[in-house]
């Protein structure tokens, strides 16, 4: 959790102690509690039965209430605390039910009472622990191209841990460790303060801006570019060198060709809302906890949204290249998920997907055509294309393998980058290098495709050989199919991200070029995730 603890409302703090007072009047010596006791056990023990993790947990402790005694008092303040706080987060508040919960110490009469209270805040604390560590939401749900594994914690393991650690420390440190969430959490509070003030300010119209423009339309760029802290304040009319500092920094940190130029792109994004753009931030911390896992020391991420791969080393990106992701139509999209390189293939053939023989192939295979590629059965030979009677099957039936050998035409390029998955997705060199020259690289079927392969490869090789470009080319010059492996594998995360930060905190947005991230917000808001109260 980020943040120091606040203090409860006083009202609430008075409510909840004072409930809590009534619990412990129901074990007024050691004889009461001794005969009171088995009640107790057995309520709680049939409360919590459906749930085999959390039984087992209570069972194992003989049923020790974890909340409901006196010397529980930090653990149950420091867990109400931080359900107050779970709309900074991104939380859904009403889930915890923070008030049911004060009522259910204030109605407490019985031992099976306190029982049904025990299970009760284990429950809502569970509830809340498995939210801000690994998500509110199952991204599958969402979108059926986020296939992310969540890293749901499990119950036993995390009522264990939590029962022998500080109440206020194993709370703050539910959420995800990465950086990234806590400067979107600074940042969130910071675009919750602008939209509280008024927001950025007037509009900047629609006109186009370049150096030496003037009038009033250049002051209220400058003014909305101030606002939101990329310019110093100034009281010049003019398109000036520090107006134009100022738009190209802009620019960069929205994913705008940085060409110093106010026009269409940058306008529109300069005049999105900062609500829109808290939305963002929401969806971003919320992806975050879906990726609460360790990255590794060194790792691959990859953004889609931003068109860029990168190798991280230590949380510093020691290569970076421009890339090409899968185009928008609903079966091309990249997914998003997290797996291992495992090794590099140069010269690799390219076995074609049925999905894209049907929609791209079929027809010139069937008639004769797409000479480039091969039919080849079950054990790699090549099949004589008139020895099969293509009228007699549909791309769905078709018993044999369709492939592009090796050359310098081949689909994948020179090199592959392999991270067995069952969604067939991998990173690749690519012929078409024009495609690298647009705006928004959405061109593939699915794969990523790399504008700067070789020097991936040499930077990935070069933990394993002093001479990576040696070792690379000496296989590249055989022409033959090759695997070279990799003697650490590698973390490789493919990720959506159109609000992050780099390591100064600065915050970047990207468009939402799938949709996805207006499908997470709007699942957000409908399980009740606000920001200060106000749904936006």
């Amino acid at each position: 959790m980020i943040g120091d603890s606040v203090t409860w409302p006083a009202h609430a703090l008075k409510n909840a102690l004072a409930a809590a007072a009534v619990v412990l009047t129901l074990g007024l010596g050691p004889d009461a509690a001794a005969q009171q006791f088995p009640a107790f056990r057995q309520a709680l023990a049939e409360s919590v039965a459906s749930d085999p993790k959390v039984s087992a947990f209570y069972r194992d402790s003989d049923y020790a209430p974890l909340w409901t005694e006196a010397e529980h008092a930090p653990r149950r303040e420091a867990l109400l605390n931080a359900l107050m706080r779970a709309p900074e987060h991104g939380l859904p508040k009403a889930r915890y039910d923070v008030p049911g919960l004060i009522a259910a110490f204030e109605a407490v009469e019985t031992e099976q009472d306190r029982a049904h209270l025990e299970a009760k805040v284990t429950k809502v604390f569970l509830q809340f622990a498995r939210d801000l560590s690994s998500g509110v939401l199952d991204p599958r749900s969402v979108d059926r191209s986020i296939v992310r594994v969540l890293p749901r914690p499990d119950p036993e393991e995390l009522l264990q841990e939590f029962s022998q650690s500080s109440a206020v420390g194993f709370l703050r440190n539910l959420g995800p460790s990465a950086p990234e969430y806590a400067r979107l959490f600074r940042a969130r509070h910071e675009l919750e303060r602008v939209i509280q003030s008024g927001g950025w300010g007037p509009r900047v119209p629609e006109t186009r801006f370049t150096p030496g423009t003037s009038g009033e339309a250049v002051v209220a760029l400058r003014n909305r570019l101030i606002a939101m802290g990329y310019l110093e304040r100034s009281a010049t009319a003019s398109y000036d060198a520090a107006l134009q500092s100022a738009v190209l920094d802009f620019q960069v940190r929205h994913g705008i060709d940085a060409d110093g130029v106010v026009g269409p792109a940058t306008l529109r994004a300069l005049n999105t809302s900062p609500e829109e753009r808290l939305k963002s931030v929401i969806v971003a911390m919320e992806r975050e906890r879906w990726l609460n896992i360790p990255r590794g020391e060194r790792h691959i991420w990859v953004n889609l949204t931003d068109f860029t791969s990168q190798i991280i080393d230590n949380d510093q990106v020691t290569f970076e290249t421009v890339s090409v992701v899968g185009a928008q139509a609903a079966d091309r999209q990249t997914p998003e998920f997290s797996d291992r390189m495992t090794y590099l293939e140069i010269n690799p053939d390219w076995t074609l997907p049925r999905s894209i023989i049907a929609r791209s192939y079929w027809g010139a295979l069937a008639s004769g055509g797409a000479r480039h590629l091969q039919i080849v059965d079950g054990s790699g030979r090549v099949v004589p294309r008139n020895a099969i009677d293509f009228s007699r099957y549909t791309p769905a039936n078709f018993p044999f393998n369709v492939r592009q050998p090796p050359g310098p035409s081949n689909a994948l390029g020179e090199v592959k980058f392999m991270f067995p998955n069952p969604y067939a997705i991998y990173l690749h060199d690519s012929p078409e290098r024009h495609l690298f020259n647009t705006t928004v690289r959405t061109h593939s079927s699915g794969c990523v495709r790399l504008n700067d392969p070789r020097d991936f490869a040499y930077e990935l090789l070069s933990r394993q050989t002093d001479d990576p470009q040696g070792l690379y080319h000496s296989v590249l010059n055989t022409g033959q199919q090759t695997r070279v492996y990799l003697d650490e594998p590698v973390q490789v995360h493919l990720v959506y991200r159109t609000a992050f930060t780099d390591v100064r905190g600065a915050l970047n947005f990207r468009d939402d070029i799938y949709g996805r991230d207006a499908k997470i917000y709007d699942a957000l808001s409908r399980a009740g995730a606000v920001a200060d109260g106000l749904r936006i």
